[in-house]
């Protein structure tokens, strides 16, 4: 019993010090020369600087950098906190015992991995490198609505989809745009929650309605 508190604590440190590192290689900045009259943006303004902690950099990341930098760096976020919506949405619904057609066999969470056939890896990973193609802006695509630009970094609906948001007044954007990034870093903390309870072996006192 020892033994195994000891490989979970291990486990869970693993995935904690894992998810570090990603995190800080994300958000790194990019090692570019900057002149040195360039002028320090102010980024305290931006959407994410809210409260109660207000603009919060305590590494520093953006010190110095430039609004194109800020920007590539927001998207990041906001690119990780839409994946960590879907696996949240993905981990529960698995987790509840949904299955698609044929795939009733395989477990949730990690032991999911190696319990998938190879076709069906090979299928996900061309499904995640076409949606990685497609998932950006493609105002200069032939064949999307002419004279057609994104608003902000994240922006894809390419002139087609819009359902109502160019009706909208810029306060009322404003506000899903705030609460579509607080959601993402939510999910973010929330998906590694659940994997580290996984490896802890306690992921049922925290989810007591799924398969015992």
């Amino acid at each position: 019993f020892a033994r195994r508190i000891n490989t979970n604590k291990s486990k869970m440190k693993l995935a904690l010090l894992a998810s570090l590192i990603a995190g800080a290689a994300a958000f790194a900045p990019a090692s570019t020369g900057k002149a040195s009259t360039a002028l320090k943006a102010d980024f305290s303004n931006e959407i994410g600087a809210q409260v109660p902690l207000g603009f919060w950099d305590p590494l520093n990341v953006v010190d110095g950098e430039d609004q194109a930098e800020f920007d590539r760096l927001r998207w990041v976020e906001l690119k990780h906190g839409r994946v960590a919506m879907l696996a949240v949405v993905g981990y529960l619904t698995t987790y509840a015992g949904v299955r698609f057609p044929g795939a009733e066999d395989i477990p949730a969470g990690f032991a999911a991995l190696p319990a998938i056939p190879g076709m069906v890896w090979a299928q996900m990973i061309a499904t995640w490198a076409l949606m990685e193609a497609a998932n950006q802006s493609q105002e200069n695509t032939p064949g999307v609505k002419d004279g057609w630009k994104p608003e902000f970094i994240g922006d894809f609906r390419n002139g087609f989809i819009d359902f109502g948001w160019d009706k909208q007044s810029d306060e009322w954007k404003l506000k899903k745009r705030k609460i579509e990034l607080n959601n993402g870093r939510a999910a973010q903390m929330g998906i590694l929650g659940l994997m580290v309870h996984e490896q802890l072996g306690n992921i049922q006192t925290i989810l007591p309605l799924g398969p015992q």
